[in-house]
């Protein structure tokens, strides 16, 4: 594992080849990253690929052949190569390998590139099928904000109105039942209540844009890219979650066909995916 340092004059963002994974963004005189105390939870940022969640008992079915992948995938555990570094910008790599292939059999390059802009941190995520057949994937991110008063010190604010209705879980897994958290609603005060049913799961948000704030900081995450967003943290933490996703854990439901999973991407031979996510520091 290396670190990867990209800065401006606004913005420094420390990046490990290891899951290509933020490890801080610092701005302002404050740091807006969370620092992977294993207490609450031990991961930063880790990009999600090539499946968003968790697998119904773990497996899929493709090609008449089960295959197991552990929840969100193998790259948040991955080594990946520096395609190209400068100043404000860093490309890493993840290829197919001997490894991946035992689990998911598709011959990918996962490019994830982290570029500067003022205090904004665009995140793209390029996925290219270099196979001779159709190939099935997720992405998504995960990045864990700090909050260091407590996440409950801090209000979302959603760029339109919103029906915030939730998704909610059997387990790791969808289920049918919903949770309406408000109606015409522009913010939702964040608590440990909030967080009974594990994750806030939103698939229909008309908002392409969130921020995280209170008195003391302010961010926003831009996700036009992205179908569905995830705002999950620990009770009692100094984090939360803002994940943009495309794709969603199986339903309870689920019969294991990966070409029918709900959300899965399906790409063409020698074809290429991006979707690409901000992150701007406001305050």
């Amino acid at each position: 594992m290396s670190i990867i340092t990209i800065k401006n004059e606004k913005i420094t963002v420390d990046i490990s080849t290891t899951a290509a994974e933020m490890q801080s963004i610092k701005a302002n005189g404050k740091e807006y990253l969370w620092n992977g105390d294993p207490k609450f939870w031990g991961r930063r940022a880790p990009a999600l690929f090539p499946i968003c969640g968790s697998l119904k008992d773990d497996k899929y079915l493709f090609d008449g052949k089960f295959y197991s992948l552990n929840q969100h995938g193998f790259a948040k555990f991955s080594e990946f190569s520096v395609v190209d570094a400068t100043d404000v910008s860093a490309e890493f790599s993840l290829c197919a390998n001997e490894e991946t292939l035992k689990n998911y059999p598709f011959n990918f390059d996962l490019r994830i590139k982290y570029t500067l802009n003022e205090q904004s941190i665009e995140i793209e995520y390029k996925v290219i099928n270099n196979d001779n057949k159709d190939m099935y994937f997720s992405i998504g991110s995960h990045e864990g904000y700090m909050c260091e008063e407590g996440f409950w010190d801090y209000t979302l604010e959603f760029e339109k109105n919103e029906d915030l209705i939730s998704a909610d879980v059997d387990g790791s897994l969808l289920c049918e039942r919903k949770v309406n958290l408000g109606e015409n609603v522009r913010e939702l005060k964040l608590s440990n209540e909030l967080f009974d049913m594990d994750s806030l799961i939103f698939l229909n948000l008309n908002s392409k844009s969130i921020k995280l704030k209170n008195d003391n900081k302010c961010l926003r995450v831009d996700f036009k890219d992205f179908e569905a967003l995830l705002i999950w943290t620990v009770k009692n933490s100094k984090y939360v979650c803002i994940e943009p996703w495309c794709g969603i854990p199986d339903y309870t439901t689920s019969d294991y066909d990966f070409t029918k999973k709900k959300g899965i991407i399906k790409l063409a031979p020698n074809n290429s995916s991006t979707r690409t996510h901000t992150i701007t520091i406001e305050k």
